[in-house]
């Protein structure tokens, strides 16, 4: 039976089980054997990781051709207007080409938002702005390249959601057992 693991990892925690310079990874979380990360969030983002021992759910999740949706709350520097949600909806040049398109809109702070720590830097004379964003593909800090790109860098980054998985109640550093068949 194929193990599908979600966990919300905490801000600062690696996406792999070892690390050389002895940094909070998985491994200081999760000691299930033989599970591997079905795609990656960087060391300063947060929320919805996927585990699996299955290297075909785990390619199925990750490439961009499968349309594997994840959803993001993200917190940028500024308050952007519809020209810039624009650029970012019908895809942003950067240094290894133009990203696919996205789905984004403004929102609210997430109200089953944890605190983090540290927090934010808060700055009287620049405002802060909510975005939700979907996306299907994956590159590497994808996310904040394009919201600077346009002008508003990301300040916090939270992936909620992987397919028709959400974090629910997760919260950081914790995990559960889904069923792999309501991934897709």
């Amino acid at each position: 039976m194929t193990k599908l693991i979600a966990f919300n990892k905490p801000y600062q925690v690696l996406c792999q089980f070892t690390d050389k310079n002895d940094r909070e990874n998985l491994a200081d979380y999760i000691s299930i054997p033989n599970v591997y990360v079905a795609g990656r969030l960087d060391r300063d983002s947060e929320g919805l990781l996927l585990l699996t021992d299955d290297g075909q759910l785990q390619h199925r999740i990750t490439k961009p051709r499968s349309k594997c949706w994840k959803s993001y709350w993200v917190q940028v520097e500024g308050d952007p207007d519809a020209a810039s949600l624009n650029l970012l909806r019908n895809g942003v040049t950067l240094k290894d080409g133009i990203s696919m398109p996205v789905r984004i809109n403004k929102t609210t702070e997430p109200d089953c938002l944890w605190s983090r720590d540290p927090p934010i830097r808060y700055r009287a004379r620049i405002p802060t702005c909510w975005l939700h964003i979907s996306m299907h593909e994956g590159r590497n800090r994808q996310i904040r390249r394009m919201t600077a790109a346009v002008g508003f860098p990301t300040l916090r980054l939270i992936r909620h959601t992987i397919g028709n998985i959400h974090l629910d109640l997760l919260l950081p550093g914790e995990w559960r057992y889904v069923d792999p068949d309501i991934l897709f």
